[in-house]
């Protein structure tokens, strides 16, 4: 049966080898069972209730994955997607979760839209590749920023807006322990090295906790429940009067669109260019599957109350073991069911042991500067200022809209006005008017 569906000896793997890799995945990528809780718990959603939308989320598109596309690639929600959720559309914007909640259903619709559509294929061939890179490593930036912050590594200081905490205070001490720890572990290339180093963190922190040492991670009074916190499941219901009253709501919108569509397209390439997913042509098999599976991953984890689903890179850890078929998703997937279960033992992960993860997954992702081509004077302006204006406004939108208006100004200036595709000219006035309302 599994041979039929997966068409496992034709990719040249086997159940074994699948399974193996699913759970390799898993592992790689289930720091967001509680990183993305915790982010999304600032916005207003009860973290239980954020922890069993990012579980069932993460499960219900990435069996869809598996079984409809048939890729080793898992979904959950994306780191990003989240932070841009909570600081810059609810604590930024003033918009309520609800309505949050409401713009990520909306964009997934449009994603749906564009992957049955050849507009697809005309999105990602407008935006130049230097500019996808500059947006990614900014958010790389953002997040580690994010994570500096939650536990005090960074702090505000009235002379120069930002300065350095204090090391001695123990949550400090114990996510800065975690973030050696964690790059150690990156550095001798260990598989799931940012899981680990959050258990290792974790643990850490009950050692410290059980010598009198307050605000460390305690152990849980169980280690299963069954006992789930619903309370986000269909709130967006709420919110979509007060989205589209909002002046920001295109922009807001537009934005969820951009990141998961890039996001989507960057990882389906990364992961397909490692597996036989690629044929002679250089395409990708089934790709349009697989951004339809992204979609409505991203559909259903709005209904179930969670930020934009995506498909993870870490995917590619799966892969590198060999996983070559959906079965290495679905493996993924029935993992992630089965940890809704265990959502007590997340009362152990504080900010402490998730702030060591954030700054890890920022720097994974700011290795993407390596290739804008800086000795460019377009894409070095417009790449520097989409990151500079991200974490220094603190908003990823804010970045976007001043990156692609750099772009579009400095091309004109150097005469390559042929180079700005005609959807970046129609979305130059966005643009422009979001900070004239702003």
């Amino acid at each position: 049966m599994l041979e039929k569906m997966f068409h496992l000896s034709e990719k040249g793997t086997n159940v074994k080898t699948e399974i193996l890799a699913g759970v390799t995945t898993f592992l790689t990528m289930a720091y967001i069972l509680a990183v993305n809780p915790g982010i999304l718990s600032d916005s207003g959603i009860p973290f239980e209730a954020a922890f069993l939308a990012t579980a069932l989320s993460a499960a219900f598109a990435t069996f869809i994955m598996g079984f409809y596309a048939n890729y080793p690639v898992a979904l959950a929600s994306g780191m990003g997607l989240n932070a841009f959720f909570t600081y810059s559309v609810v604590l930024g914007a003033g918009l309520s979760w609800q309505a949050a909640l409401a713009s990520v259903l909306v964009s997934g619709i449009l994603f749906f839209l564009l992957s049955i559509t050849n507009l697809r294929k005309k999105i990602i061939q407008a935006i130049p590749a230097q500019m996808k890179l500059a947006i990614g490593a900014g958010i790389g930036f953002f997040i580690a920023f994010i994570g500096l912050q939650n536990v005090g590594i960074i702090v505000n200081n009235d002379a120069t807006l930002v300065g350095i905490g204090d090391f001695t205070n123990p949550v400090t001490l114990l996510a800065l322990i975690g973030l050696l720890i964690t790059i150690a572990l990156l550095a001798f290339r260990v598989k799931a090295a940012i899981f680990i180093g959050m258990v290792a963190t974790a643990v850490i922190g009950l050692i410290m906790g059980l010598t009198g040492i307050e605000g460390m991670p305690a152990l849980p009074t169980a280690i299963v429940s069954v006992d789930f916190d619903t309370s986000a499941v269909f709130a967006l219901k709420d919110g979509f009067a007060e989205l589209f009253a909002h002046p920001q709501a295109f922009l807001i919108i537009f934005t969820f669109l951009f990141v998961d569509f890039f996001d989507t397209a960057g990882t389906l390439v990364a992961v397909g260019n490692r597996t036989n997913l690629v044929n002679e042509q250089g395409e990708l098999e089934n790709v349009e599957k697989a951004f339809m599976a992204d979609a409505i991953g991203t559909l259903g984890g709005a209904f179930l109350g969670t930020s934009t689903v995506t498909s993870f890179v870490e995917s590619a850890s799966g892969v590198e073991v060999g996983g070559r078929t959906g079965l290495t998703a679905v493996t993924t997937a029935t993992l992630f069911v089965l940890s809704i279960f265990f959502a007590p033992i997340l009362s152990m992960v504080t900010g402490s042991v998730t702030a060591p993860a954030l700054i890890v997954v920022g720097i994974l992702m700011a290795q993407q500067l390596g290739g804008i081509k800086w000795d460019d004077f377009v894409y070095a302006a417009s790449g520097f200022m989409t990151i500079i204006t991200m974490i220094l406004s603190y908003s990823i939108s804010n970045g976007i809209a001043i990156g692609f208006i750099t772009f579009v100004v400095a091309s004109v200036a150097t005469k390559r006005t042929k180079e700005i595709h005609p959807i970046i000219w129609g979305l130059l006035p966005i643009f422009i008017l979001h900070f004239i309302f702003a």
